[in-house]
């Protein structure tokens, strides 16, 4: 089973709009949507959602109001000012502000402070008209999302396994934080979405950064690289100093836009530039992994 992801250095290069076009181009496989902050790819593919589980993402504290006797000394030791008392003498645990480190209930005089489990989000599994699709969502303000696509992940793998499929396609969460280290670790190939800006430039440069200290074979797709050819220029010059493979370079296309708007994957849309390029794409993609990545 082989896993590809794609993934970008920042928001709004295209790497959903690629990512939904190589789901819907390949055969036996499951989509796996790992930008559990911002998820979007539902929006392309419209699954059908067939279970969902809660994600537990720590714990937090919580006060029993019975035992506590309002001395103070959890608010006291708090580093996180997670504690605060009402105007009635009670007091209260913030769980966005609260890291569930046990000072307060270690502390506590009365054993009236205890770690309960919170929920950060769900995980879906969900079926689309190309394949089986594992999304998931992070509740709003938790910082658990690195955890959480660990999650999607692990249960795409498992319905690959159960279904024996032969790919799983993976839309990276933007940036290169936690969560895209998390997206990345153990995949067969990762597809970085530039595009020709300064920022994108940038940011390109970052996640390369990444997937090199992670040992990750990668290759490069510009996108809208006929904006700004100078830029694209400078992409292209920095990745061939790096011995970095350019899989491809996408064109504007309006009917980029259109397809979203359907709702659909921009390979579906006849005559479009765009998808004309991610088709190549997709054949070089395949002999890529075929040849055992040294194409």
């Amino acid at each position: 089973m082989k896993q590809i992801a794609v993934v970008s250095g920042k928001g709004g290069t295209g790497k959903t709009t690629l990512a939904s076009s190589l789901a819907f181009l390949l055969e036996n496989h499951v989509i796996a949507d790992c930008d559990v902050d911002a998820p979007n790819m539902h929006l392309i593919l419209n699954p059908s959602v067939e279970s969902e589980e809660e994600f537990v993402g720590g714990k937090k504290a919580v006060i029993i109001d019975e035992k506590c006797i309002r001395c103070g000394v959890c608010e006291n030791i708090c580093r996180f000012d997670a504690i605060y008392v009402r105007d009635d003498g009670s007091y209260y645990v913030d769980k966005f502000a609260c890291e569930g480190c046990s000072a307060c209930v270690i502390a506590c005089p009365t054993n009236a402070i205890e770690l309960v489990d919170e929920v950060a989000g769900s995980v879906y599994t969900s079926k689309t008209k190309v394949a089986p699709m594992v999304h998931a969502l992070l509740r709003p303000g938790e910082e658990t999302s690195g955890k959480l696509v660990a999650e999607v992940r692990k249960k795409a793998l498992e319905v690959a396994k159960n279904e024996k499929k032969d790919y799983v396609v993976i839309d990276g969460a933007p940036g290169v934080g936690c969560p895209v280290e998390s997206t990345v670790v153990g995949v067969t190939y990762v597809i970085v979405v530039a595009e020709p800006t300064s920022s994108g430039l940038h940011d390109m440069r970052r996640i390369v950064e990444v997937l090199e200290q992670l040992r990750r074979n990668f290759g490069v797709v510009i996108n809208k690289y006929d904006i700004n050819m100078d830029k694209t220029r400078d992409i292209e010059n920095f990745c061939d100093v790096k011995g970095i493979r350019i899989l491809g370079k996408i064109p504007f296309d309006e009917k980029v836009q259109t397809a979203n708007v359907m709702g659909i994957p921009v390979v579906k849309i006849d005559g479009s530039p765009a998808a004309s390029e991610i088709k190549k794409i997709y054949r070089e993609l395949l002999r890529i992994l075929e040849g055992g990545l040294q194409g």
